[in-house]
């Protein structure tokens, strides 16, 4: 089970590394090329079509993976579910496309939405196979095919940025990635829709699933409903630097979380009941994935403005304080996150949707609160409000596994502790007058080497157990899978 572990991580770490990463320096190029207001006109659509997207793939995907003996028949099943409702859900977006376009003053946003949201048909059988991989630990097959097509719709992108298509550049970006997934997927998983459906062997999924669903579409709504009043109260350019500002801590962010998370939900979920396996397991993944996150990002944050001129130019120098505060609101949510992946695993769906109906209303009051101040002062109310969220998703598991708030706290202050001195000294160090490169180049280094020291020097465990993985050498020549 450890090299089946150590493989999934790898693999996972890997798809997450290379996609993102050819990604951004795409986003790079096309940041150069395009306008803010280009970037704020696909954000706003993004908010909707994000959205659609929960209910075709996030929890009856997940049902699958949490059932321990999923046959063909369940795979069918949710997959037939999905692509109707997708359908259904399209047709929705494109009768409202209209009153959107009308709302924002933008004419073209209609056709903008209805040409964007021919994703998700093809999101919902995406999130069939994925399960599919998940569930058998089978990320190589994720990494080949997310990078191929993360490399081949940039390359679209920057082509059509290049001859002058401005907005339609992201756009079919976005649709492409999604298509050459899709096909590179369906050539590497054995897995295909069966001519099989059963609503006996739907309805426990359903019953499980549609939880996690309705938890999904509360933080992804509210999550995306910063973009939406954003890009009406104030300017599309606005919205950009905002989200440009996030772009860069959700990059380290996302890559960390999703490798631990999306590896840990299959894995705890095959422990079954011996809740302190997965006890065990939770703890080992805050360890790391902490140890791994923070110095990221508060060095991250204490070098934002000199990746911001190295990267985009002075062009998104507005960018530079929301990154920073932005940071800031990012350095919990791997503890968030793994807190939930062991709640999924032991079928606590229930739990998980007490927990975002908690969660909203503090939500929503510091946005209008935000709001009606400034754009700085919204994202100010995001780190507040995930400082409340992180303790409201630590808290069921005191219950539920025994892991009390106390070793939380001690699983996570060492690697916080080390990732705060280590912001300062390499902010002093940006202060310090040099070309901007070189600058840059000596806080990375003397960040990371201070860093390392103060773990070595607290005898911090996960450095320990990061070490033991690497020296452990696990498989990665081929894909590896839970029985």
């Amino acid at each position: 089970m450890k090299g089946r572990i150590l493989s999934g991580f790898f693999w996972k770490f890997g798809e997450q590394i290379s996609s993102q990463l050819v990604t951004f320096i795409l986003s790079i190029i096309l940041a150069r090329l395009l306008t803010p207001n280009d970037y704020g006109n696909v954000a706003l659509v993004n908010v909707f079509i994000t959205i659609a997207e929960v209910f075709v793939v996030s929890g009856f995907g997940t049902s699958l993976i949490q059932k321990k003996d999923a046959d063909e028949t369940d795979f069918s099943t949710i997959f037939y579910i999905s692509e109707i409702m997708s359908i259904v859900i399209y047709g929705v977006i494109f009768f409202i496309a209209p009153l959107v376009a009308n709302y924002y003053n933008s004419k073209e946003m209609t056709l903008i939405l209805r040409v964007f949201a021919l994703r998700l048909p093809l999101s919902a059988f995406n999130g069939i196979q994925e399960a599919y991989i998940s569930k058998h630990l089978m990320f190589r097959k994720v990494f080949i095919s997310t990078t191929v097509s993360a490399i081949l719709s940039g390359v679209i992108g920057v082509i059509m940025a290049y001859r002058g298509f401005g907005v339609w550049a992201l756009i079919i970006q976005y649709i492409s990635n999604t298509i050459i997934i899709s096909i590179t997927l369906a050539m590497q998983v054995k897995w295909h829709p069966q001519l099989k459906f059963s609503w006996q062997a739907g309805k426990p999924l359903i019953n499980y699933g549609w939880k996690i669903l309705a938890t999904g579409l509360l933080g992804t709504f509210f999550n995306q409903l910063r973009s939406l009043i954003l890009g009406k109260v104030y300017t599309p350019a606005d919205l950009a630097y905002y989200n440009r500002g996030l772009r860069f801590p959700e990059l380290i962010s996302s890559n960390v979380n999703n490798t631990i998370s999306g590896v840990l939900f299959p894995v705890l979920s095959n422990y079954g009941s011996d809740l302190n396996k997965i006890k065990q397991g939770l703890r080992r993944a805050i360890r790391m994935s902490t140890f791994v996150l923070m110095p990221l990002l508060f060095g991250m944050m204490a070098t934002a403005k000199q990746i911001i001129l190295l990267l985009l130019t002075s062009k998104w120098i507005a960018a530079v304080p929301f990154m920073q505060i932005l940071c800031m609101s990012c350095v919990f949510d791997t503890v968030s996150s793994e807190n939930i992946q062991a709640l999924k695993a032991i079928g606590k769906s229930d739990v998980l949707l007490y927990l975002e109906l908690l969660k909203k209303p503090l939500y929503l009051i510091l946005l209008l609160l935000g709001i009606k101040i400034n754009v700085m002062a919204v994202a100010w109310t995001m780190v507040l409000y995930n400082i409340f969220a992180v303790l409201i998703n630590m808290s069921p598991n005191r219950k539920f596994l025994k892991y009390s708030f106390k070793e939380q706290i001690q699983d996570i202050f060492p690697a916080f502790f080390a990732s705060l001195c280590m912001c300062i000294v390499v902010f002093i160090i940006g202060r310090i007058t040099l070309p901007l490169f070189i600058t840059f180049g000596i806080q990375v280094l003397c960040g990371g080497a201070f860093y390392i020291t103060l773990a070595i020097i607290f005898n911090m465990s996960a450095l320990k157990e990061v070490m033991s993985y690497f020296k452990s050498s696990p498989s990665t020549s081929k894909d590896t899978t839970i029985s």
